[in-house]
């Protein structure tokens, strides 16, 4: 286990739609960072009921587990670039596209306790990888999306990508 302090990446580490996520990440350890916000999602996820969680704020929203599977779909495609980049991958990444993954997902069909187990063992995993990578691994580039960008941005827009989630849940759904 690394006591590496990795900072905030700089914006040629990424595509600029991306600084809407990485600006929701506080100075300081995005490792800990990482652990701090697992614990407060599932204190948070935890607190809705089964019945709450099919509830979307506008018919055109997605409820709230289908926002869970997303955070998950998205944290396990981001967390794969980072892998593939971090041991210096050069073959190109493909995008996602967000919503027809969560259309084809089903979600809704799942238990939110399921859910949130899958998030959260992935973040542990996710955890886990990142605490054994050596510091010239954060700083790597790679090409995913059709834009280069580096280890630590992909692990700074997880940080933020959760963020944004749980102040949308805050704000709209409870």
């Amino acid at each position: 286990m690394s006591n590496l302090v990795v900072s905030r990446p700089d914006a040629s580490e990424y595509a600029p739609y991306y600084d809407m996520y990485i600006s929701l990440v506080k100075e300081g350890d995005i490792i800990r960072t990482l652990s701090d916000q697992l614990g407060s999602a599932l204190t948070l996820l935890n607190g809705i009921s089964e019945e709450k969680a099919s509830y979307r704020y506008a018919p055109d929203k997605w409820s709230i587990k289908q926002i869970v599977g997303h955070m998950t779909d998205a944290e396990r495609i981001m967390s794969y670039r980072a892998l593939r980049i971090a041991r210096n991958d050069k073959t190109p990444i493909e995008g996602f596209e967000q919503d027809d993954y969560v259309k084809y997902a089903s979600f809704d069909d799942c238990a939110l306790a399921d859910l949130v187990e899958e998030f959260k063992l992935l973040r542990q995993a996710n955890l886990l990888l990142y605490r054994q990578l050596k510091e010239e691994a954060w700083y790597r580039m790679g090409t995913a999306n059709d834009v280069e960008v580096s280890v630590r941005a992909i692990v700074y827009v997880i940080a933020g990508h959760v963020t944004h989630h749980m102040e949308i849940l805050k704000s709209q759904y409870l």
